[in-house]
Parts: structure tokens; C-alpha cells; sequence
């Protein structure tokens, strides 16, 4: 109870921190998202010289996961659906090396389960359950044109997944998984516009090139210690999802990010809510 009591208490803290909006010194295009480059969490931006640390947790909740027996060594291409369940611890990281570019790297544990459709007759095993390593991945992003009051931000992102644990279904990367895409932001009166489009690699697949993730998204800064993001975001064409998120800034380094992804096509996730607390460090360069 006196822990509990603590951490009360530290919230409580930094949530009184006094800290300093530097909102009203930006030209009104930038309101909304400041000078930073974009990062992977959506409606999160690292300035040169800045580290960014988020530590967090997700959840995944679906009724309708789309699999094949043959994913788990049966003989059957049908597909069926699942239910799927997992818990996610991950930790992020994103480094401005300079005004224009910016690397990420994120690496997760991951605890899930997976439940058979009661209508497969197959030998796939009736539940699975699988912890430890998940996603290993990294990004570097790249902007080539900062937005002026009569031009949008261009920026351009690789992503690499790094393959393990190719002996688990659930949890493991089976092979390298690469991805490029191309973006751009554009704020305006009643808020910031963004969207991207890419391609992805997955050397394990059949068909390894498809179009990769998309996004268009919608960022608004209310007042200095809340801002706001909704968004469409899809790989291909038969995977999108709604995404919303509130972010609270607790103090000058501190933002809770409370985030929920709501599946729209029945190969996503159904539910997925997020929350943790990213920290804005200077380095000192």
C-alpha cells in the first residue's frame, strides 16, 4: 500500500511540473507538432539532439485472427479464424542525430495465446501459448524538405525486423522483413494532416514485395498539456485500422500516451489498447 501510496504521489508531481510551451514561438503550421522529425509513435517527434524513451504496454484482443493450419506444421491450406490474445511489454527508442535525420529502435516481450477455430477439424493444436522475445525492429528516417508556410514536410523511413525464435508461430520473425515508404505532414488552422504509403520485403513469404503500411492521420495540439491524434492506418488493402490516441504532458520531459487501435477489416486486431509514459531527454548536443 505505501508503494502504491508513492507512486500516487510522483504522478501527482509531475503532473503540477511546471514546464514551458514553446507552441506560440512556431510559425502556426507547426502549432500542432513542433520542429521535431517523425517518429514510429504516432503523433511523436525528436528534435536534433533529443532522446526519446518510451517504455510501454499493449494489448491484443481478437475473435476473428486469420490463420492456416499449415502455419503450425498440419497439412491444410483452409483458412480458419482464431482467437488470439497477447500482452506486450515493449521499449522504444529514437535518437535526432540532426535536424533531418533520426533512428529508432524497439524491441518487445510478448506473452500470447492462441484458441483454434471450433470448425477446424485439422491437427492443429486446440491452444497455443507462447512468451518472451517479440519484435526486434529499427528504423532510420529521413526528411528532405522541412514545411514552410506555403510547402508540406517530405520525409522518407526504412524499417528492418530482425528474424528469432523462427521455431515459435506466434511470437517469432521467421526471416528478415523489410520496409520503405514516403510521407508527409502539412498543418493547417484546424490542425496537422499526415499520411504515408510504402512497400515491404518479407524474404519468407511467397510472394516476398506487397504493398507495405500506410497511414493518414490527424494531429491536433489543444492546449499545452494535451494533444490529440486519429488516424487511418492499413498494410495492403484488407488490413486497416482506426487508430486515437490522447497524450497528457505531465511535465517538460514527460508525456502519457494513451492510445487504442480498433480493427476495421476482419484481418486486424480487434482491439488493441496501449499506454505508457515517453520521456523527451536533452543530450546536450
Amino acid at each position: 500500500m505505501n508503494f502504491c501510496r508513492k507512486c500516487v504521489v510522483v504522478a501527482l508531481l509531475l503532473s503540477c511540473a511546471p514546464f514551458v510551451s514553446a507552441a506560440a514561438e512556431l510559425p502556426s503550421y507547426l502549432r500542432d507538432r513542433g520542429i521535431g522529425m517523425r517518429t514510429s509513435m504516432f503523433g511523436s517527434y525528436v528534435e536534433k539532439g533529443q532522446l526519446i524513451v518510451y517504455p510501454f504496454y499493449e494489448h491484443y484482443h481478437d475473435n476473428n485472427q486469420q490463420y492456416s493450419p499449415d502455419e503450425y506444421g498440419v497439412s491444410s491450406t483452409t483458412d480458419y479464424e482464431a482467437h488470439y490474445r497477447a500482452n506486450e511489454g515493449i521499449l522504444f527508442a529514437s535518437y535526432g542525430i540532426t535536424s533531418r535525420m533520426n533512428i529508432e529502435m524497439e524491441a518487445a516481450v510478448i506473452s500470447a495465446t492462441f484458441e483454434k477455430d471450433p470448425t477446424d477439424a485439422t491437427g492443429t493444436p486446440a491452444k497455443i501459448k507462447e512468451s518472451g522475445l517479440g519484435d526486434v525492429e529499427g528504423q532510420v528516417t529521413y526528411r528532405w524538405l522541412e514545411e514552410g508556410e506555403h510547402r508540406p514536410e517530405l520525409y522518407s523511413f526504412f524499417e528492418a525486423v530482425i528474424p528469432h525464435a523462427k521455431d515459435k508461430a506466434l511470437i517469432g520473425t521467421e526471416d528478415w522483413e523489410f520496409a520503405f515508404a514516403t510521407g508527409g505532414a502539412r498543418g493547417f488552422s484546424f490542425g496537422t494532416v499526415v499520411a504515408s504509403i510504402g512497400v515491404e520485403y518479407t524474404k519468407a513469404s511467397e510472394t516476398p514485395w506487397d504493398l507495405g503500411e500506410w497511414e493518414l492521420g490527424y494531429l491536433r495540439r489543444l492546449n499545452p498539456g494535451w494533444r490529440v491524434y486519429a488516424g487511418i492506418e492499413g498494410a495492403a488493402t484488407d488490413e486497416v485500422s482506426l487508430i486515437t490516441e490522447a497524450q497528457r504532458r505531465l511535465s517538460s520531459v514527460a508525456t502519457l500516451k494513451m492510445n487504442l487501435g480498433l480493427g476495421l477489416t476482419s484481418n486486424t486486431t480487434d482491439f488493441a489498447p496501449e499506454v505508457g509514459v515517453m520521456f523527451t531527454l536533452p543530450t546536450g548536443r
